[in-house]
């Protein structure tokens, strides 16, 4: 039996909680299949399953919180699978053997009823009747006749709102929407399911703020937080018709700005997606808005990195040329590749390669002294919903400009959808941080320890600048982007990073009709 432990996503990350499990006790799985969803204080990656074969035992129930390396599953390898097969076919006992797979058989049949249940619930249910199994709805009305829903959670939400009756397909969430297990847990206390909820957060996943809404909509039918009255509420309540002017609620994050670009009218204008809104109880002059996994974990990040010592190093880059090079290339490389073509792999590229020539930046600081890393992993900043993750691109300076390009257009669209590899974190040697696409022109960031550098592209704007010609000094109109690099002053100091800035800023410079994307 091949044992799946709690791996380890980020150098800094000592436990995961199991938000969900892709896989069931007696299904068959694939070499990389994604097998558990596992969220930590910093993000929600899929593990992939390490062997080929078949799902024995889960160990750890979904909403559990364990550290790295805790044993969490029992998967049973092909070959295994092949041994135990063979032998009863040559002994003559099939028949009493074959019984064991038969019993290893219900757990899942249970199990595969209740989706939304953690797995001791499951078992509960199991034990107590394998036969009510398949006649179990997967979202069962939360309030329903007596023997409709013998769930313990369901039970004890007798007081919540009354759910609707109506068919999955009618509801205006998703059923299998991702969401963290306080999340989960809130849903089971208010006796709701996650086909009613629709959810604001990165991929349509649902958070608190999504909860406590929906519920304060059922309980005072006016529109909160862009939970819309209609729809579910007139299955709820259909003596009270909805009102004509309720807006619908965006399907996903990815359309969050749409709808706040065409509110209802005499609505309030959504908030950004990077901004939460806050809602104020009424006679209320403050309220306690309840950090999230992600931001408690970005706290403690923070009060970490910034007992390095930081330094700072700023530098203006002319690109002109690069501008110009990007704006030729761009229509063709997108009806090519059918991506854009940012700015993004540029630096990236000119930070690898910067990093070549000034080594003790592509480190990581530990008490013991600097250790320098000889591969190049460069993490790029990404801003999600309720925080800031930092997937790594590997290898970087051993890929060109379009390959950068690809990697990072995936990592940031798997990032606004939740669909982390496990492959995406730890092993970052030095950080790239876009805040210019914000509109910023001077950032002081702060280092992703244990690394000990981090560069920022700012904003390019247009700026008068002086320009030698060989007639004499004039000036011209020139894109300009300030650089700002953070350095650990432990590991180097200041004429160490503007030697690393310089380089980074001389590559972007020369970029040209010569500089290969491929």
């Amino acid at each position: 039996m091949a044992k799946v432990t709690m791996p380890q996503l980020g150098e800094s990350v000592a436990e995961g909680t199991i938000g969900k499990w892709l896989k069931q006790p007696g299904d068959t799985i694939e070499l990389y299949d994604p097998l558990v969803e596992v969220i930590t204080d910093k993000v929600n990656a899929e593990v992939p399953s390490p062997v080929a074969g078949i799902l024995r035992e889960i160990l750890v129930e979904e909403g559990a919180t364990v550290p790295n390396n805790t044993e969490i599953a029992v998967i049973e390898t092909a070959e295994e699978t092949a041994g135990a097969t063979d032998a009863p076919a040559g002994a003559g006992t099939g028949p009493t053997t074959t019984a064991p797979d038969k019993s290893d058989s219900a757990p899942p049949a249970a199990e595969a009823a209740a989706p939304d249940e953690k797995p001791a619930a499951k078992a509960e249910e199991a034990s107590a009747s394998a036969a009510a199994a398949p006649a179990a709805p997967s979202t069962p009305p939360a309030n329903g006749p007596a023997g409709s829903d013998e769930r313990p959670e369901r039970a004890a939400a007798s007081a919540a709102p009354a759910a609707p009756t109506a068919v999955d397909d009618e509801l205006p969430g998703n059923a299998d929407a991702r969401m963290t297990p306080a999340v989960r847990r809130l849903l089971r206390e208010h006796g709701l399911t996650a086909a009613q909820i629709v959810g604001s957060g990165g991929g349509g996943r649902i958070t608190r703020e999504d909860v406590t809404n929906y519920v304060e909509t059922q309980r005072t039918g006016q529109p909160v937080g862009g939970q819309s009255v209609g729809g579910v509420a007139a299955q709820a309540a259909p003596s009270a018709p909805a009102p004509a002017s309720a807006p619908s609620a965006p399907a996903s994050a990815a359309s969050a700005s749409a709808a706040s670009a065409a509110p209802a009218s005499g609505a309030r204008p959504a908030a950004p997606s990077s901004v939460p809104s806050i809602e104020f109880p009424d006679g209320a002059d403050e309220v306690l808005v309840p950090l999230t996994q992600m931001r408690k974990g970005i706290a403690a990040q923070m009060t970490k990195a910034l007992q390095a010592p930081h330094a700072y190093v700023q530098m203006e880059v002319d690109v002109t040329r690069l501008v110009a090079f990007r704006e030729k290339a761009k229509r063709d490389y997108q009806a090519k590749e059918g991506i854009g073509l940012s700015y993004v792999p540029f630096v990236v590229k000119a930070s690898a390669e910067a990093l070549k020539r000034n080594p003790t930046f592509n480190a990581n600081w530990t008490e013991a002294g600097l250790v320098a890393k000889r591969r190049i992993n460069i993490g790029v900043a990404v801003a999600v919903d309720d925080g800031l993750i930092v997937p790594v691109i590997r290898n970087a300076d051993q890929l060109s400009i379009h390959g950068l390009n690809v990697a990072i257009t995936d990592v940031a669209s798997r990032a606004k959808n939740g669909k982390f590899k496990l492959d995406d974190f730890g092993g970052g040697t030095f950080t790239v941080d876009n805040t210019g696409y914000l509109g910023t022109n001077l950032v002081m960031p702060i280092l992703n320890v244990p690394e000990v550098g981090i560069v920022t592209m700012e904003a390019i704007t247009k700026r008068p600048v002086v320009v030698s010609t060989p007639d004499g000094d004039v000036i011209a109109i020139r894109p300009i982007m300030n650089m700002v690099l953070g350095v650990d002053h432990r590991a180097n100091d200041g004429a160490g990073g503007a030697a690393l800035l310089r380089d980074i800023k001389a590559w972007l410079e020369s970029v040209g009709p010569e500089t290969p994307i491929y």
